[in-house]
């Protein structure tokens, strides 16, 4: 963004985007909590949705969403995708067209409002300093998986600080071949411009989204799985 126009964005986000997007996230959160108590999560699905492409439009932020032809929405996948920024959550929920659930840290259920809703919304909360414990999480969350649910993790297991794509994790891969489901990997283009990590400054843009096709995990390929996923993260890193 031109650096004049950056510093004429600044109060409209400060006063406008801001304070709105806190706004919209308590109260479709507080909906999404009673929507999951008294219907099931794809309800919950939809305002999840409509709260993304809120987050979005209020920055702004255009989404422009390549490979389509790679997936169905009317399927299930474990999606791994690198992850540069925030922005990457609302830009994935919202325009994707999938019904996602996420892998997210524990600390995140205890922040009010939040942390319920994203439960009622089907999202798994792992201990990240507990093995086992983060895959007793997931092995209960999998009995919850409706047929049209999609798990995203974020493999490279945090944000990336410097946009560059880091060593994937095995949690993924692993998953998706107990819950018989492909991998579809997501290259996130341009989100760290938007949004860099640990800051508030957001500055308008587009974000791409860039969806390769699906990997299968076989039983043969659990005793290479190492190549497997350098192999899904070299496709996403490449797409950068």
């Amino acid at each position: 963004m031109n650096p004049f126009l950056k510093i004429a964005y600044q109060p409209y986000k400060w006063i406008i985007v801001v304070p709105f997007i806190f706004i919209i996230t308590m109260v479709i959160g507080l909906i999404c909590i009673f929507t999951g108590l008294l219907l099931k999560q794809d309800a919950v699905n939809i305002l999840a949705v409509l709260w993304s492409k809120l987050c979005c439009a209020i920055a702004p932020v255009n989404v422009v969403i390549k490979g389509q032809k790679n997936y169905s929405k009317n399927k299930s996948y474990v999606i791994v995708a690198n992850h540069q920024s925030m922005a990457d959550i609302p830009v994935l929920h919202g325009h994707l067209g999938l019904n996602i659930k996420w892998i997210m840290k524990q600390e995140l259920k205890k922040i009010p409002i939040f942390g319920y809703a994203a439960h009622q919304l089907g999202c798994i909360y792992v201990d990240r300093s507990n093995h086992d414990a983060a895959m007793k999480s997931i092995g209960e969350a999998k009995k919850r998986l409706s047929k049209k649910g999609c798990v995203l993790f974020f493999a490279e297991g945090t944000r990336s600080r410097d946009g560059k794509v880091m060593p994937f994790k095995k949690g993924a891969f692993r998953f998706a071949r107990e819950i018989d489901l492909p991998i579809l990997p997501v290259t996130i283009k341009n989100s760290f411009q938007i949004l860099p990590s640990d800051t508030l400054d957001l500055t308008p843009g587009t974000i791409q989204i860039i969806v390769h096709p699906p990997v299968h995990i076989l039983d043969h390929h659990m005793d290479h799985l190492d190549k497997v996923i350098e192999s899904t993260r070299q496709t996403i890193s490449n797409a950068l």
